[in-house]
């Protein structure tokens, strides 16, 4: 779990891989709210800052900014903003009226929209929630451990090939064999785990959209957009994707700076140590301002930076690429379901949970990746961080 969108993204993912090899520090509770706290503060004031830029450069009108906190708002801004004329705009907003609920209205967004005088919706950026990075960080393990144990079966397999002096292309394996080979090769990846035998990916764990941004505007001007990044808004574009399909737009990795003044200032002058009293670190502590936190910063975050048209803006909220469905596609179409990837999801939902809980300090990490769980299990602990006692429903 590799958050690029945070500043002390290293100090992050190293305590995450020692807790994915069981490993507690008694430090670390008070480090990741630190981070948590300090890094969301950070990410949020960047984004502001680069939206109000893009939106100049690409639409160059005045508009304002509204807090959300569920989709249901997104969306009806969007049936709300003056429509572009198309029969599947119009078709997809009608249906979206007759049956708001039926369009994921309560999922929650941390974010915000911005319109124009005209109520048009003109972008929005959003802090991807604990539960959604959990979930991702759970997608990249699989994937990575599914090649790791592939890996090992494969293994396995060159020395049956060997032992039966034949090449590997000439051995035939019952598929009863190839199970049990790939259950013993998990078995086998799951006790490096717990032996402190192996070394996280970092590369093939990075997250790049815990910060995400979208700018909506006609093709011509995400185009123009696009060409005046680098070249004259300084920011570096590390990756570029196009969907077509169900879901059209174009998704570009930036790395952008941040200005530590401006933003150390901006929470001393909203006094936003107030949004944190609850968070295991005293008054006092958070009044001091963000400067203390600030050591081993990175001078940069990366984030994802989409371009949309309102057409494809509106399929995606509302039509065949609709995002929460593509949410739950994508949890069903995992290459490896096993224990391991499972566990590291609950793992990592507990650090978040106990980064914005209100304690620092826990006495032993609640999963181990070698173990079996239920989510169940997780839920439990996390109620727990918050002094939430079990409640049964038969005594």
């Amino acid at each position: 779990m590799y958050l690029s969108s945070f500043i002390h993204r290293d100090h992050l993912f190293d305590i995450a891989e020692r807790w994915l090899l069981g490993w507690l520090e008694p430090d670390d509770g008070l480090r990741i709210t630190q981070i948590l706290i300090c890094d969301g503060f950070v990410l949020g004031q960047t984004l502001e800052s680069m939206m109000r830029v893009l939106l100049e450069r690409v639409h160059g009108t005045v508009f304002r900014q509204k807090r959300i906190q569920f989709k249901g708002q997104l969306r009806d801004v969007i049936c709300n903003s003056p429509l572009d004329g198309s029969a599947r705009v119009y078709e997809l907003v009608s249906l979206y009226n007759t049956n708001p609920e039926f369009f994921y209205r309560e999922a929650p967004i941390n974010g915000s929209i911005y319109i124009d005088n005209d109520s048009r919706l003109l972008g929005l950026y959003r802090i991807k929630r604990p539960r959604r990075i959990a979930e991702k960080a759970n997608r990249y393990v699989a994937n990575w451990i599914f090649q790791v144990v592939q890996n090992r079966a494969k293994e396995m397999a060159q020395g049956r090939a060997r032992d039966h002096n034949v090449t590997l292309e000439e051995l035939i394996t019952p598929k009863n064999l190839m199970d049990f080979e790939f259950i013993r090769a998990e078995k086998d990846i799951a006790k490096m785990f717990k032996d402190n035998k192996i070394n996280l990916d970092k590369s093939a764990l990075k997250i790049h959209d815990v910060g995400g941004i979208k700018i909506v505007a006609s093709r011509e001007k995400l185009s123009l957009l696009e060409k005046e990044l680098s070249e004259q808004l300084k920011i570096r574009v590390n990756d570029r994707e196009s969907f077509s399909g169900d879901y059209q737009a174009t998704s570009l990795i930036i790395e952008v700076p941040w200005d530590p003044d401006h933003v150390c200032r901006r929470y001393m002058d909203t006094r936003a140590w107030r949004k944190y009293l609850n968070r295991g670190l005293s008054e006092t502590e958070l009044k001091k301002g963000l400067e203390p936190l600030l050591e081993g910063a990175k001078p940069t975050l990366i984030t994802e930076l989409i371009l949309s048209t309102f057409p494809d803006m509106v399929e995606s909220e509302l039509g065949n690429s609709l995002h929460e469905e593509r949410i739950v596609a994508q949890r069903d179409n995992k290459l490896y379901r096993g224990y391991i990837p499972m566990n590291v999801e609950f793992l990592i939902e507990y650090l978040l949970a106990v980064g914005v809980c209100p304690h620092t300090h826990i006495e032993q990490l609640p999963i181990k990746i070698w173990g079996r769980y239920l989510p169940d299990t997780v839920i439990d602990h996390i109620r727990a961080l918050y002094g939430m006692p079990d409640v049964e429903l038969f005594c």
